[in-house]
């Protein structure tokens, strides 16, 4: 009898030990352009509170690319060297990350786009349509100056997805309307510092109104230009300001009329792109996870984490719903 007992509890424990050792976790990078802006940030709090992270199924390892393109491509190799599972990828270059994308895909690596799309078709994205979210942005500027003016582009890091759509965006709708002017152009890099201070610049070149807007294709460069226009004494109601990302301050700014802005949203992005990585890794018995699948049912469908875009739409901020998407973007879980 005693013999027995011992027996059943040997099985006992080689049961339990065999569950545990069947209990995967899955190893996942991501690696994101760089960390200075607000909306990364976000970015980043969102995919370590996604349910796969939480509950240790996904141990999440997130890489700084400081804003270089060669960097983001040595974070990749290293990866790859170090076999993760996957990677999110949100690349500073949308072009440059091509080849190193493809050798992890090579070495078995799954790779998901988030945020910012990379060149071709093979990667599968999850982020916004930044071409609508340029036109969004110009729309709004349009509306504002009745379609007459001088208006000055700080634009996000050349040659990144989201600057070159978002100025494809724009340009298709000021060239609808030949009245409106573009009178200066630069990049900030997606800085509320570096647009700060060449937004003063610009002002101090083109004084006494020379300058009727401001298009910022993020919202820490819009919001540096702000900055700038209430250091010279001018009104934002005078010298409107159109933006896009949805960030707490500038959701803030939009209550009280200091800028226009649309969300983007980063838990949806991140979450999102976790959940398309781990279909890839778990296979057909995996559910997304995220709450955002519920949230966007209307626009984004799962399609059983299959698709090659997830294409999420730009929500506007008005007065109706500032409060509540300034919840969403803040909460902590």
């Amino acid at each position: 009898m005693k013999a027995g007992k011992t027996l059943l509890a040997a099985m006992a424990l080689s049961a339990l030990a065999s569950g545990i050792a069947q209990a995967q976790t899955y190893k996942i990078g991501a690696a994101v352009y760089g960390l200075k802006g607000q909306f990364m940030q976000n970015w980043v709090r969102e995919i370590k509170e996604h349910p796969a992270v939480k509950d240790g199924t996904v141990q999440i390892t997130v890489f700084d690319g400081n804003y270089d393109a060669l960097t983001q491509n040595n974070q990749i190799e290293t990866m790859v060297t170090q076999h993760y599972d996957a990677i999110i990828f949100v690349p500073i270059d949308t072009k440059a990350g091509v080849g190193a994308v493809a050798r992890a895909e090579e070495a078995g690596v799954a790779v998901i786009a988030s945020n910012t799309k990379v060149a071709g078709d093979k990667v599968p994205y999850v982020g916004n349509d930044d071409v609508e979210g340029g036109r969004l942005q110009a729309q709004a500027m349009v509306d504002k100056l009745g379609g007459k003016g001088n208006v000055v582009i700080i634009q996000g890091p050349i040659g990144q997805s989201a600057q070159i759509d978002r100025e494809k965006g724009e340009m298709d709708i000021l060239k609808k309307n030949p009245n409106i002017k573009v009178i200066e152009m630069k990049t900030a890099n997606w800085s509320r510092a570096e647009s700060l201070t060449f937004t003063e610049d610009w002002l101090n070149a083109h004084p006494n109104g020379g300058i009727s807007g401001i298009i910022a294709q993020n919202d820490d460069m819009a919001l540096g230009a702000l900055q700038a226009v209430k250091s010279h004494g001018l009104s934002p109601t005078d010298l409107p300001i159109t933006s896009i990302d949805g960030m707490p301050d500038a959701i803030q700014a939009a209550k009280k009329g200091e800028v226009t802005t649309f969300l983007q949203d980063a838990q949806a992005q991140s979450q999102g792109a976790l959940d398309v990585a781990l279909k890839k890794l778990i296979g057909d018995d995996y559910k997304p996870r995220s709450v955002i699948w519920e949230r966007y049912a209307k626009d984004v469908k799962w399609a059983d984490g299959k698709e090659k875009s997830y294409i999420l739409p730009w929500v506007p901020v008005l007065d109706s719903n500032a409060d509540a998407l300034y919840q969403q973007v803040t909460a902590t879980k």
